[in-house]
């Protein structure tokens, strides 16, 4: 029963470790996850500040106006489609690109959905989360970037 004890008390010393770092590792360990569940052909990068989170994410094809993100019940949710050319004469011997991508991410503890901020420029998405605090969930809305 003493082992029991120990190892339930060293559980509770870590958690609190864990969970009162400003950084939370297991959050960021399930950020990953959820991204390798992407299909292999969809690329992205998790980046970290003091004040905000960043989700980089190449959806090649994928415009503002095919693509919807929403934040609720702390995770966020990434809905694209985009569509493929196929010239008459041709047919597909090979289809590896896939046309809807739906993907759910977990929010990290603390973000403010209600003021995320998105771009996407030549099908690549940018999602920034701020650190303020609580909010519970949001519709992300999306700035288009004009090429140069």
């Amino acid at each position: 029963m003493p082992l029991v004890r120990a190892v339930a008390k060293a559980s509770t010393v870590v958690q609190q470790r864990v969970f009162a770092s400003p950084h939370p590792p297991l959050c960021m360990d399930a950020i990953r996850s959820a991204l390798r569940q992407l299909p292999a052909s969809v690329f992205a990068d998790i980046l970290e500040a003091d004040d905000a989170y960043r989700i980089v994410i190449d959806l090649p094809g994928v415009t503002a106006e095919t693509l919807e993100l929403t934040a609720e019940d702390g995770r966020l949710r990434i809905a694209a489609h985009r569509t493929k050319d196929v010239p008459a004469s041709f047919r597909y011997v090979r289809e590896d690109r896939d046309l809807f991508i739906d993907a759910q991410l977990p929010l990290p503890p603390g973000v403010d959905a209600r003021a995320a901020t998105a771009t996407i420029e030549r099908g690549v998405l940018t999602v920034t989360l701020p650190r303020t605090g609580g909010a519970s969930g949001a519709t992300i809305p999306i700035e288009p970037v004009e090429a140069a």
